[in-house]
């Protein structure tokens, strides 16, 4: 079983993957939506040197390892130098910023190594293991041991991360990985049900999307896929 831990160690694949981000400026989280998040980095209600600056602050926490502590320094910082008038609770927003940004670009250079022909031929399954969550999703709590082929369809909408805060994973496993932890790989996906939400209605750009039930609209894909 493969897997490389977050927020630590530079991985070369998620500093990648981030490297290739542009700044896009946005009132609101839903601008900017679901796999468009592969190209782009924003942070919501931030323009200008704003954003520039944030851009940069999760850059240096990526390349180096650092902190919630750490980010929230810089983002106090920014704040100060700027007057940005950010909404949410400082702690919250911090957070948000800071996990979103660190998983997602981590679970994007797992993908990256995951389309790998050779690893995929040696290692060719996918397995889903529910995280540490306080509060976990019931679906989530459902779908750990999943063990299905990394191009099975499933995966497009249902790899880690799937919603706010989830910290579930996904790991690769050869077929003596399968036999060793005593797992079976799946005769078909689990059933997804879809279900339409109207995400962002408080804000100046609302948006009703179609996504599995149990993934929080915005995490219906396959990060830097």
């Amino acid at each position: 079983m493969t897997s490389a831990a977050y927020g630590s160690l530079p991985f070369q694949a998620q500093i990648d993957f981030l490297k290739q981000k542009v700044s896009i400026p946005t009132a609101a989280w839903t601008d900017v939506y679901a796999g468009e998040h592969d190209h782009g980095l924003m942070v919501a209600g931030a323009r200008g040197q704003v954003l520039e600056d944030v851009h940069s602050a999760i850059a240096r926490f990526i390349n180096q390892g650092n902190t919630l502590a750490d980010f929230r320094k810089d983002f106090d910082g920014i704040v100060a130098r700027t007057g940005w008038a950010y909404n949410g609770g400082r702690n919250w927003r911090t957070r948000i910023i800071y996990e979103t940004n660190l998983r997602q670009s981590y679970n994007a250079g797992r993908e990256a190594q995951m389309a790998d022909p050779a690893l995929r031929k040696g290692c060719p399954y996918g397995l889903y293991r529910h995280g540490s969550s306080a509060e976990p999703r019931e679906e989530h709590l459902a779908w750990d041991g999943t063990v299905l082929p990394l191009d099975d369809p499933w995966w497009n909408t249902h790899s880690p991360q799937n919603g706010w805060g989830c910290s579930c994973k996904k790991f690769t496993l050869s077929k003596r990985d399968v036999q060793r932890m005593g797992l079976a790989v799946a005769e078909q996906a689990p059933p997804v049900q879809w279900e339409e939400q109207t995400v962002g209605i408080r804000g100046p750009s609302p948006r009703t999307v179609r996504v599995p039930k149990g993934i929080d609209p915005g995490f219906e894909y396959r990060p830097g896929v």
